[in-house]
């Protein structure tokens, strides 16, 4: 959902180097799903790396996508990812990032710690021994080096969710309202298991943690009068995710945030819009199949286990990407007549005597 300022959109274009990292490279790519035709997204490229230590292969396509802002067709897609597999020289340890950026300096601010909080996070000697510290340790330093700066970030910045596979272990970390998805096989049925939480007023914890910190939570009709302030209900996001409760300082009209946590947004960490993660753990079973990341401009209109169905028509991730990105841009010119920017990383987790 990102500020009430908007997003902005720009489009990279991203194939694989002879190291396994994606990187910007070439002209654009056309789709004709643009309402004019001029639709532009990253074609998207089919990689995979092993992990020795335990016998499996991760296979991964991902693409971004320039969202359609009819009142601003050129704005630049704030949205980048990160893909750097054998982090320190190690064959088992892999990073996969997608990162939202908003305000007037989002893209900035996305590609600023899209670039840093991996090369800290290779350049900590504590990583394999303890991920969570690194983790947390990364993204606060990142978040003071984007401050230091020459890019304004005082009303910019960007989400960021990040999975960094270990062995057979997956550490995820996470600021903001993108999202991490794991598909896991019961019986005859795969689930979808989110890896991380949307982190926006609509949570309690989250709620009562920058209220504590000075912010008025308020929707945007609460803040022009249209609807009662006093009423601190907001229903759910899947139904009431058109008009979110949003952050503000005492006495102004903004930043007005629809997340309560970010990595920049100087002005809204004065009301508790922090950049400290929340990292869980997931020990890999042959039950998990695939997992996914994803800007909000994908889980805006659809929920985790809609893209887990997704992924499961197609056997290759480069199809899945392309499909979820078709599929999340219809759904937002049906309800807003616009589109945020999309960005998916599909990782798919395969035995290695099957492959």
């Amino acid at each position: 959902m990102g500020c009430v300022h908007g997003k902005c959109c720009c489009r990279r274009h991203y194939t694989s180097s002879s190291n396994g990292d994606f990187e910007e490279n070439g002209p654009y790519a056309r789709n004709n799903i643009h309402p004019n035709g001029n639709h532009l997204q990253t074609e998207s490229s089919l990689d995979s790396v092993a992990v020795p230590s335990n016998k499996y292969r991760l296979e991964y396509s991902a693409v971004t996508q320039r969202g359609y802002y009819p009142d601003s067709p050129d704005k630049e897609n704030q949205d980048c990812f990160c893909i750097k597999t054998q982090i320190q020289g190690n064959p088992n340890l892999h990073f996969f990032g997608v990162f939202d950026g908003h305000g007037q300096f989002g893209t900035q601010c996305s590609n600023f710690v899209k670039d840093r909080l991996v090369e800290i996070l290779s350049e900590d000697a504590i990583l394999i021994e303890d991920p969570v510290k690194a983790y947390n340790t990364a993204f606060l330093a990142t978040n003071t080096e984007l401050h230091d700066s020459e890019i304004d970030d005082t009303m910019s910045g960007t989400t960021a969710v990040s999975v960094l596979v270990c062995g057979n272990t997956l550490f995820i970390g996470n600021v903001g309202d993108s999202r991490a998805v794991l598909a896991v096989k019961s019986g005859d049925q795969v689930v979808a298991e989110d890896l991380s939480y949307d982190q926006t007023p609509f949570r309690q914890d989250e709620y009562e943690r920058v209220k504590l910190c000075g912010a008025r939570v308020l929707s945007v009709d609460q803040v022009e009068g249209i609807k009662d302030p006093d009423v601190q209900t907001w229903g759910d996001e899947e139904s009431d995710g058109g008009d979110p409760p949003r952050l503000w300082v005492q006495n102004g009209m903004y930043p007005g945030t629809a997340f309560t946590r970010s990595v920049g947004d100087s002005t809204a960490e004065k009301i508790g819009v922090v950049a400290v993660p929340e990292v869980s753990m997931v020990r890999l079973t042959p039950e998990h199949l695939f997992f996914v990341i994803a800007s909000d401009g994908v889980f805006e209109f659809m929920s985790s286990q809609a893209v887990v169905n997704m992924v499961l028509k197609y056997s290759d991730p480069r199809e899945a990407c392309a499909a979820i990105a078709r599929e999340s841009y219809k759904l937002w010119l049906e309800h807003e007549n616009r589109t945020d920017d999309i960005t998916i990383i599909i990782v798919h987790i395969k035995d290695l005597h099957n492959v």
